[in-house]
């Protein structure tokens, strides 16, 4: 049922890498929406994170209002099963994973208040293990 990953990639095994620590310039700003959460440090978000955010915000919206999702889990994590022996190449793919920046917008919301559009950015920051802070459009 998740769609927050990709179909088809060229590669199904990609090397770890690291986040960028620096505050690139692309994706910080709000786009789409009036309202969003933006990330206060580097880091990884595992696409339940961010389905479990999604989820957690349209809870609290009702059928009103509209939601963005500024992230996309695109990276594979692989796993070896347990009680099994170093060596032997890498494990299968068990997930995915987004790479997020520092300030880099993970969420957008627009069609609700701004007390409502803050409780949903509230719920949604107890999903993902990284830092978010409430953005408003000015």
């Amino acid at each position: 049922g998740d769609v927050l990953y990709p179909k088809r990639t060229k590669y199904s095994k990609n090397r770890k890498g690291r986040c960028s620590r620096g505050c690139k310039p692309d994706g910080t700003q709000l786009g789409f929406g009036r309202y969003g959460t933006k990330s206060c440090k580097a880091g990884r978000l595992s696409y339940r994170a961010i389905e479990a955010a999604r989820r957690a915000i349209i809870g609290q919206f009702r059928r009103n209002g509209k939601i963005w999702v500024r992230v996309l889990a695109d990276l594979p994590i692989t796993g070896k099963p347990t009680e099994i022996r170093m060596g032997r190449g890498k494990g299968n793919p068990t997930g995915w994973i987004a790479r997020v920046s520092t300030g880099q917008i993970l969420f957008e919301m627009d069609g609700v208040s701004l007390s409502n559009a803050r409780q949903a950015a509230t719920l949604a920051a107890h999903k993902p293990c990284s830092s978010t802070k409430f953005v408003q459009w000015s």
